[in-house]
Order: structure tokens, then sequence, then C-alpha cells
């Protein structure tokens, strides 16, 4: 019996040293392992890289999230924002017109027979370009010249009709002084001269009306002769040979383009220094930005209440032609006068919603700052507020950047380009 107890103790003895080897060697291995990871905090990293290509170890931040960390930097331009002297000027946009654009149309009814210009095609005025059939109208001339014909020939008749009442009428005068015939016939004699009188006043209306008649007849013969009313180019050609058109039916339009004229909207705050003859630099996206120089034409009078701005219309010159009608217009308009103003360039200021703002440059990286515009110019963008004499804001590669992106200025000390230069 006390051997069997005792065999008893002994296994609970080994149990519970077996337990207690293991527990300890548990904790051994843990605090271990943890010693591991904070020696060599690669390892996790390493481990992240693997599971996620992105280089985070983890979900993927936009550009400049936390700062810019693992973003690739950016190469950029940077310049200072400085005093200057500011040409006063307003930016506006608008479309090109020819000053003088015509739609050459058909006064009368017929079928075209022939048209003898194409677009593109220079045209002089006065010239020859469309003809319409005149074959009806032909006839009716001849008829015309007939009745005129008729007409003329019975006014000579009348003609002869009231000399002879006249030569009657003073033969029967002297009879009647002489007693020699009845007072009865020196007034038919009377009455008939007024008749023939009569008679050759209506036979002269009548040539009238006939000569008034063929004269029509050859205005619309000449109408189906269609001319260019001004020297120009032809911008559209609208009918076939073989086509019905109506009085009023437009046929070609003709555009004078030695002159191009932009119209624009102007804000009220700017009419009082607008003057006729005020500078305007005209830019064209279709040339790349290519300016051309022009100058205010005419002001309207009138202000639009909806608006509360006056229309003004500025010529262009365009003695090579290059300038097409409905091409866009950027305009930068001189208000005359020059003042002292803090400037930016105009590559610098980008839009974030509604906001203008510029980058600034803080260290290796870039703070979007708001601020209130001005006058734009071609010496740069008026800063009204919001941005100091002196900040360095980012001009090239603006557009592409976010608050808190890291860059590299071009030109600068941790730019590789000219590292590599300074080594060699």
């Amino acid at each position: 019996m006390s051997i069997s107890l005792k065999r008893k103790g002994l296994f609970v003895s080994i149990f519970i040293a077996i337990v207690l080897v293991g527990f300890v060697a548990s904790r051994y291995y843990r605090v271990q392992g943890d010693s591991a990871g904070q020696q060599d905090p690669r390892g996790s990293a390493a481990q992240g890289r693997g599971a996620n290509p992105g280089g985070q170890g983890g979900p993927s931040r936009g550009p400049g999230s936390g700062g810019g960390a693992g973003s690739r930097p950016q190469f950029v331009e940077v310049a200072t924002a400085k005093q200057g002297f500011l040409r006063e000027q307003v930016s506006l946009v608008g479309s090109l017109k020819p000053k003088e654009q015509v739609e050459v149309m058909s006064k009368i009814a017929g079928r075209v027979t022939r048209i003898l210009v194409q677009v593109g095609d220079p045209v002089k005025e006065g010239q020859f370009i469309a003809e319409l059939e005149d074959d009806e109208l032909q006839q009716q001339e001849l008829r015309a010249e007939a009745s005129l014909a008729v007409a003329q020939a019975t006014l000579a008749q009348r003609q002869a009709e009231l000399e002879n009442a006249q030569a009657e009428k003073d033969r029967g005068a002297n009879l009647v002084e002489e007693g020699l015939i009845p007072s009865q016939t020196w007034d038919t004699i009377q009455t008939r001269t007024r008749v023939a009188e009569s008679q050759l006043k209506l036979a002269q209306a009548q040539v009238q009306q006939a000569t008034a008649d063929r004269e029509q007849l050859r205005i619309r013969q000449q109408q189906t002769q269609i001319r260019s009313p001004l020297t120009g180019y032809v911008g559209r050609r609208y009918v076939d040979p073989g086509a019905l058109v109506n009085p009023n039916s437009s046929i070609v339009s003709v555009l004078q383009l030695s002159t191009m004229v932009t119209a624009v909207n102007v804000p009220e705050q700017y009419l009082a220094k607008l003057r006729v003859g005020n500078r305007a630099v005209v830019a064209i996206d279709a040339f790349g930005g290519r300016t051309y120089e022009g100058k205010v034409a005419r002001l309207s009078p009138l202000l639009d209440p909806a608006t509360r701005s006056s229309l003004v219309e500025i010529e262009i010159p365009n003695a090579d032609g290059q300038l097409k009608a409905e091409m866009f217009a950027r305009i930068q308009m001189d208000l005359g006068g020059e003042r002292q103003a803090l400037l930016v360039p105009r590559e610098a200021v980008v839009l974030q919603g509604e906001q203008s703002g510029v980058h600034v440059l803080l260290a290796d990286r870039v703070q979007f700052r708001p601020i209130q515009t001005g006058v734009s110019s071609e010496q740069g963008v008026e800063v009204l507020a919001g941005l100091e004499l002196g900040v360095t804001v980012v001009t090239r590669g603006s557009q592409n950047l976010k608050d808190g992106d890291t860059v590299v200025v071009q030109g600068g000390p941790e730019d590789p380009q000219r590292r590599r230069g300074d080594r060699s």
C-alpha cells in the first residue's frame, strides 16, 4: 500500500516537471522572436514588399499622402514672387470673324445653270460667279420690246392727230371772229382738240409703262447673272448646277479676310480705361499660341444688364490670310498705364476646383497655397492676397503636383543631371 502511494507521488512530480519545462521553453522562444523583430525591422519590411509589389507592404496610399513617403520625386522649375511693373490688361476669350461676310443670294426664282467658283476660291468685287436659266425671261423681254414699239407708234399717231386738231382750231378761231361759222361748229372744233390732247397724254403714259416693263425685264435678266458684291474668298457653296432656287436663296458666302474681328464682352469695371486704338495681343490656340497684334476698333455704348458687360470689337490684320473664321482666340487687351504689383509667372498659377493658387517650395516638398489674382499680363499674374514677396513657387511642372509632393528643382543641388555635370 505504501509502495503504491510512493509511485503515484513520483508520477505527479514528473508530470509537474514536464509542464514547467514546456512553459519555460515557450516563453524563451517568444522573447527571442520579439528581440529578433526589433533588431532587424527590414526583415518585416522586406516581407511586406514581397507580399505587395506596390512597395508599401500594405494598402497603397495616393501621391502626397503621409508627406509623400515612398513617392518618386518630380522634377520642377521654380521662380520667386517679386515686385514688378505691371501693364494693366484684361484677359478675354473670343472667336475670330471676318470683317465683312456676305451671303450672296438669288433675287429671283429659277434653275441654276452654272456655278463658276469653289470653296476657297478668291473672288473680286463684281465677278460673275453663278448663272440662272433665262429662256423665259428672254421671251418676256421680246414681248416687252414689241409692246413698247406699239406704244411708241400709237404716241406718234396721237401727236399727228393733235397737230391736225390744233391747226383746225386755229382756222376756226379766225372764222368765228369773222362770223363765218356758227358757234356750235366752233365748240365741236375745241372739243376735238381737247380729246386729241388727252389721247396724246394717254399714249405718252403707255410708252412710259412699256419702257418700264422692258427695263424691269432687263433687270431680271441681269439678276440671272449672280456676281460677288465684294473682294474676298468663297467660304461656302450652297447649291450645285440644276438646283431650283427661290428669291433670297443663298448661292455662296464670300468672306473678306484681310482684316479679322473678334467681339468680346468686357466687364464694366474695365470700360472706363478702354479707348479706341488700345493695343490687344491675340493668341491663337490653333497655331500653338502664336500671337498677333490687334487694336480696339469699336466700343458699344450699350451695357448688358444681365452680364454687366459691353461689347468691344478688336481688329487684327491678316495680310497673309492664315487666320480663319471661327478660330478660338485668347485676348490680352491693354487698359493703359503701368503700376507696381507682386507678380508670379503665369505658369505658376494653377486651379484646384474653383480656387486659384500656387505650389510653394518648402525644402524638398511643395505646399499648395490659395491666392487671389488680379490682372494677368505679359509680365506675369498679379497676386492681390495669399503670397509674400520673395516666396519660391513652382513654375514648370506645377500642373502635375499635389499638396505635399516631393520635388527636385532642376538645376538645384539634388538634380542628378547637375551632379553628373559637377563630377565631369
